[in-house]
């Protein structure tokens, strides 16, 4: 079973990403004057930056990408850290300036989203020679805390309402206790990115070699897909169950 989830790992994590995103799309009238149709085009979002994210398994020879090999944007370390460690961050940003009511926490997060952006800039630009070759777990850190945050503070004014009574009918609730769990599970992952410093592109895609280490590559795909799994299917589940509230 362990074999089969990672041998179709990133067809797995793509139809889960898909499945949320098609659910979306399903359930869009419900929540289309609510703040959950902003969270409908984030999950599109997603669906769409891994099938485009996924380009890489074509940069080899003999492949239709085959002309990227040498080229910056062979890896695509640029392509998630501009639309995931920035975008996805600033999404949640967003989303939670959206849905909070208290003025003193809509500040802090409005401020925090702009000093993100601003330092994520001003990282990049002063480590533009590694901007193409690798991740920046700098920027993976500080984006976590920012989703903490968000969720914290989501959480303080939930128990402070009379809306904590009926918090399992909010999928703002499910999204919050998601993304909490998912980002404090894979956040310790980035300290051990040097295990991809390996990576040979002249390798066949399933190659053990391709990647790296194969035992923590190994280890951390089955992290990444159980947390996904987890992830998106809530998702699912919640964007089903789930009705349109003033929250």
């Amino acid at each position: 079973m362990n074999d089969f989830l990672i041998e179709n790992y990133s067809l797995l994590t793509k139809s889960l990403e898909i499945l949320a995103a098609v659910t979306g799309i399903f359930v869009y009238r419900k929540f289309s004057n609510s703040v959950v149709k902003y969270f409908i085009y984030f999950l599109i979002y997603v669906a769409i930056l891994e099938l485009v994210g996924g380009y890489i398994i074509y940069v080899r020879p003999n492949e239709f990408l085959h002309f990227l090999m040498g080229t910056l944007i062979e890896k695509n370390y640029w392509l998630y850290t501009i639309c995931w460690k920035i975008g996805a961050i600033l999404f949640f940003n967003f989303y939670y300036f959206k849905i909070i009511e208290n003025n003193r926490l809509k500040t802090v997060l409005k401020y925090t989203g702009y000093s993100y952006l601003v330092f994520s800039i001003v990282y990049i630009i002063a480590n533009g020679n590694k901007f193409f070759h690798m991740s920046f777990p700098i920027l993976s850190v500080f984006g976590a805390i920012i989703v903490f945050t968000c969720c914290t503070f989501y959480f303080i004014e939930l128990l402070r309402s009379e809306k904590v009574l009926f918090f399992y009918r909010s999928l703002n609730f499910y999204i919050s206790v998601v993304i909490f769990i998912w980002w404090l599970i894979t956040t310790p992952l980035i300290f051990y990115s040097m295990y991809y410093s390996s990576v040979d592109l002249s390798k066949p895609f399933r190659h053990p070699e391709f990647f790296g280490d194969l035992n923590y590559i190994t280890l951390q795909k089955k992290i990444y897909l159980y947390s996904n799994m987890f992830m998106y299917l809530t998702y699912t589940f919640a964007l089903l169950w789930c009705k349109p509230q003033n929250d």
